[in-house]
C-alpha cells in the first residue's frame, strides 16, 4: 500500500532503518520508503517508541513493519537486526543506517568517555550496521546502503570535535566500502544533513543555537527530517544508479 505522492520508487524493496523510533530523519525515511512501497523494518534502542513507531507505520504499509531493538554499539544486536531481516523478508535490498550520537563539549574539557562514546555509536556503529548490511548483500550481488553522516564532517563547529571526527569518518567508511562492494552490485552512499529540526533535537539543544544554526541556511530555516529522508529515498532508488561512494550535503547553507 502505497501512500499519498507515492512514485512506487522502492515497490517491493526491503529496507532496514536504523534509529527509526522518534520524530528524526530514521521514522521520516521508514514513513517515506513505506510510501513508496517498501517493505520496512526499523530498529532503535528504545523498545517503546519503537513499538510507537511500527504502529504509526502500519497505515501505510497495510502491516506491522518488522521491529528488532538493536544498540548499534553491541555487535550481537546488530548481527541479529539483519539475520532477523533477512529472515523474515528473504532479503535486504536498502539499508539506512541512521544512528548517531553528538555532544556539546569543548575538546580541552572532554573526557575519554565522552570522546569514545559518540565514536562507538556514531562511527563504529556505522560500520558495524554496514559490514552486516555488507556480508548479505555481497553475496546477492545488489544492495544499497545509505549512511547518515553530516554537513558538519566538513565544517568546524565549537564544542563538535567528537561528532565531527566521527561523521567525517562515516564519510571515508562509506567511499572505502563503495569502492570494495561496486564489483558485486552493492551501492554505498551517504547524506550529509545540516540542521533537520525534530522533537529530540529540541530538547537537547539550547535554542539560541538551533536558531544561528537555522538562521545561516539559506533558507532561513533548517530542513524538514522529511526533506533528509527525500535525498535518503533518491539514493536508495535506481534514480541514483550510477552512484556510488558519494556524501550528497542535504543543506542550503554554503561553507
Amino acid at each position: 500500500m502505497t501512500g499519498h505522492g507515492s512514485h512506487g520508487l522502492l515497490a517491493g524493496k526491503t529496507v532496514v532503518v536504523t534509529a527509526a523510533a522518534g520524530t528524526g530523519i530514521g521514522f521520516a525515511t521508514a514513513r517515506r520508503c513505506a510510501e513508496e512501497g517498501a517493505r520496512v523494518a526499523i530498529s532503535d534502542r528504545h523498545e517503546r517508541r519503537l513499538g510507537e513507531a511500527a504502529e504509526r507505520l502500519a497505515d501505510i504499509m497495510g502491516e506491522k513493519p518488522l521491529t528488532v531493538p538493536c544498540d548499534v554499539t553491541v555487535e550481537d544486536d546488530v548481527r541479529r537486526l539483519y539475520d532477523a531481516v533477512a529472515q523474515t523478508y528473504g532479503r535486504i535490498d536498502v539499508a539506512v543506517n541512521n544512528a548517531g550520537l553528538g555532544g556539546n563539549t569543548p575538546l580541552a574539557e572532554m573526557a575519554d568517555e565522552q570522546w569514545f562514546r559518540v565514536l562507538d555509536v556514531t562511527l563504529n556503529g556505522t560500520f558495524r550496521c554496514t559490514r552486516a548490511a555488507l556480508k548479505h548483500m555481497l553475496p546477492n550481488g545488489s544492495g544499497v546502503i545509505v549512511n547518515n553522516s553530516s554537513v558538519i564532517g566538513w565544517r568546524a563547529q565549537a564544542g563538535q570535535a567528537h561528532y565531527a571526527a566521527a561523521k567525517a569518518g562515516v564519510m571515508a567508511l562509506t567511499r572505502c566500502a563503495a569502492i570494495e562492494a561496486a564489483p558485486h552490485g552493492v551501492r554505498v552512499n551517504a547524506v550529509a544533513p545540516s540542521i533537520a529540526m525534530h522533537e529530540h533535537l529540541a530538547k537537547t539543544s539550547s535554542e539560541e543555537l538551533l536558531a544561528e544554526l537555522a538562521n545561516r541556511e539559506a533558507f532561513g530555516r533548517a530542513a524538514e527530517p522529511r526533506e533528509v529522508a527525500d535525498v535518503i529515498v533518491f539514493l536508495a532508488s535506481d534514480y541514483s544508479s550510477y552512484l556510488t561512494g558519494e556524501v550528497l550535503s542535504v543543506s542550503s547553507q554554503h561553507p
